[in-house]
């Protein structure tokens, strides 16, 4: 097993960004709200300018994607939030057990005991939606991750963790790891729109309440336009790998049974369509969320795809449009 990461500095290979503390607490209000900005990491792009739309239009405000009077007035009710908060380090969050680098090779992933966190650092970031680029840049960059330190962090600590129902405790587990609150609104529709790469959940006032970043589709694997609906929802599902049905399997790749895990295939959950071989799913890049290309599934952030696990049912229709 790999030890714990010893200080935030080996864990980015790339200088850390400047943060704009503006930009990363308004991330953080909107993340909180549900109108997901991807990754929070105090930089301006697209996911951001796509969250503040989403907020907008819940809202009834003009969709201009900018911090405008009426939705900087909108989002002050918020504002009392911080965007940042201090946390101290349990020993259960630098113990592991950590699986170290991921392998691509979808054989010697099945031989790995689960597709766990590679190291501290990875389950830090994903905890607080966020990278390890921002923590660092947030933090001193010798700073040892060890039980009791303390290090700043974008401030997604959720509401509520009371979940209703009998999740299994690996699941409940999961969603307090993730910051996930379990008040969360019902969906009565999903619309997935290739055309800004969002997914959009209505409640059944046809009014928008949640809206998460998304990578969809490809060349080889396209968005399958039409209206769908989820089956069911699987928490922590094994991935059986088949390169049957994969345009860029390797040859002599053989079937595989990967074990759970956030740096499994499909990530944390995943929501079955009635479409064979389909679904809403998490990733082990969140990065890469509305930047990149899938096999044909509709992939959020881990915390987004948990989340959505929560506001969904069988029978929930998913509308995919262009």
């Amino acid at each position: 097993m790999a030890t714990v990461c010893p200080g935030l500095a080996v864990a980015a290979a790339t200088k850390s960004p400047g943060i704009d503390q503006k930009t990363l607490t308004t991330q953080v209000l909107l993340d909180r709200l549900g109108f997901g900005p991807g990754v929070i990491d105090g930089q301006k792009g697209q996911s951001l300018v796509g969250a503040i739309k989403g907020f907008q239009e819940s809202r009834g405000l003009p969709q201009s994607g900018k911090l405008d009077t009426d939705t900087t007035k909108a989002l002050g009710a918020y504002a009392a939030t911080p965007g940042t908060i201090e946390v101290t380090l349990s020993d259960a969050d630098v113990a592991g057990p950590f699986v170290g680098p991921i392998p691509d090779d979808a054989a010697q992933q099945a031989a790995l005991p689960a597709m766990g966190y590679s190291d501290a650092m990875e389950l830090l970031s994903e905890r607080y939606h966020t990278t390890k680029a921002t923590l660092i840049a947030l933090n001193s960059a010798d700073t040892k991750l060890v039980a009791g330190t303390k290090i700043k962090v974008p401030n997604v600590r959720p509401a509520a963790t009371d979940y209703a129902g009998t999740l299994k405790p690996e699941w409940r587990a999961t969603l307090v790891g993730l910051n996930v609150s379990s008040e969360q609104p019902k969906a009565a529709k999903l619309v997935v729109d290739k055309s800004d790469r969002e997914l959009r959940v209505y409640d059944s006032q046809d009014k928008l309440v949640a809206q998460f970043p998304a990578t969809m589709g490809s060349t080889h694997d396209p968005l399958p336009i039409g209206t769908w609906k989820v089956q069911g929802v699987s928490p922590l599902p094994p991935f059986h790998y088949n390169p049957a049905l994969f345009w860029d399997a390797k040859p002599g790749d053989e079937k595989q049974t990967i074990k759970p895990g956030p740096n499994g295939p499909v990530g944390v959950v995943w929501m079955d369509l009635d479409k064979d071989h389909y679904g809403i799913h998490g990733t082990e890049n969140p990065e890469t969320i509305g930047r990149t290309q899938s096999h044909g599934c509709i992939r959020l952030t881990n915390w987004d795809a948990a989340r959505l696990s929560l506001m969904v049912k069988a029978g929930t229709p998913a509308v995919f449009q262009e």
